[in-house]
């Protein structure tokens, strides 16, 4: 963790619009001292060494040296320095910041959209401040480069809870956890759902090539990213898959031995078919829950609904506590809820309420989250 001394960063962008805009938000937040600029990647691997910055922001698409070139640089001359990524909305822009977060990029944010400059500094603040306060605390984020494969190689202890309802042994605040409600049976899952923000293309690229492609249910997801890059990301997981791993669709039947993803910018749900026997995804404009657009809230009750006492759920690794209240509905019907252990996560904020608040049956590190799935199923 980087606390207690200011945060040292890099601002490299090929352009001066937003060298400048990044430069005067980052000057903004606390604990943040911006040492320099750089207009392409080739110059920034040249101030790194007299300069050392503990982050760089990094612009994707650069002249002489790109980002995720300079990202491979990193990784084999100076690990120690992380990098959040500036990207595009665009199908190249997507594509290429998978990569970035596979070759160990801490996050990402989008390069503002507004024509009016006080509009587009507001929204870079809004999307880096936070990104900038979890990178310092996070205990993985330095190590992401260095340690590639770190949070899969993890022998962290499975933690289950005991069969007192009112108490788990290490998280006291379990005593809150809701009742599950009268009457239902709870038996192996017939759905798995997960929630996965910061850190989650990385994981996820880790942890579902570890499923059977036979696995047998149907795995919803939601991964927070704005549209284009959900795309990206699914198509980026079907090439390391045996599952069939696709963006959701609009009225799809759910199929087992298929991953669906929410597309960016949209909520996903499940709801009946026609004919009330069979599960299909709604993709709607439903509002943002905890600022979050697909939210894990609003496809966990919908999987509450139709699979009583036959949902697996699963919280990874994430900013913000989108997920727990989704959750907390999912407890109450019988599911058995899985969360990635602190110290495998980039960030630990979406499994850490549910830990506390003792919804969670297992807590794991990330390189056991796939076989504890396949025990709840088989």
């Amino acid at each position: 963790m980087i606390i207690g001394k200011k945060l040292r960063v890099l601002v490299v962008d090929d352009t001066i619009v937003y060298r400048k805009a990044v430069s005067d938000v980052l000057a903004e937040i606390p604990g943040v001292e911006v040492v320099g600029v750089a207009h392409n990647g080739k110059i920034a691997m040249s101030k790194i060494t007299s300069l050392k910055p503990d982050l760089l922001t990094l612009d994707i698409e650069m002249p002489v040296m790109n980002g995720i070139e300079v990202l491979a640089e990193l990784q084999q001359n100076y690990p120690d320095t992380g990098a959040v990524m500036v990207s595009t909305l665009t199908v190249d822009g997507g594509e290429m910041t998978m990569k970035a977060l596979e070759l160990g990029a801490f996050d990402f944010i989008l390069k503002p959209t507004a024509t009016n400059a006080e509009e587009s500094k507001r929204q870079l603040k809004q999307n880096l401040t936070p990104i900038i306060r979890e990178f310092k605390l996070s205990r993985n984020a330095p190590s992401l480069l260095r340690k590639k494969g770190l949070l899969t190689k993890s022998t962290g202890k499975v933690l289950r809870k005991k069969s007192d309802p009112k108490k788990t042994p290490h998280h006291p605040a379990g005593r809150n956890r809701p009742a599950i409600v009268p009457g239902v049976v709870k038996g192996k899952a017939e759905i798995v759902t997960i929630g996965i923000s910061t850190g989650g293309p990385n994981a996820l690229t880790q942890m579902l090539p570890m499923l059977p492609g036979n696995i047998g249910v149907p795995i919803v997801v939601v991964q927070h990213m704005p549209p284009v890059f959900t795309k990206s990301l699914a198509a980026s997981l079907d090439a390391k898959c045996a599952l069939s791993i696709k963006e959701g669709q609009d009225r799809e039947a759910i199929q087992p031995n298929t991953v669906y993803i929410a597309p960016g910018g949209k909520q996903m749900k499940l709801v009946a078919s026609a004919d009330g026997s069979n599960r299909q995804i709604k993709i709607t404009n439903d509002p943002p829950e905890n600022s979050c657009r697909p939210s894990a809230d609003y496809l966990f009750r919908s999987v509450a609904d139709y699979y009583v006492g036959r949902t697996t759920a699963v919280i990874m690794t994430g900013m913000g506590s989108d997920g727990t209240k989704g959750l907390e509905v999912l407890k109450q019907k019988g599911a058995t809820i899985i969360a990635q252990n602190e110290e495998t996560c980039v960030v630990f904020g979406m499994p850490k309420a549910p830990i506390e608040r003792g919804l969670a049956d297992i807590i794991a590190p990330l390189n056991k989250i796939a076989d504890e799935i396949v025990k709840t199923i088989r």
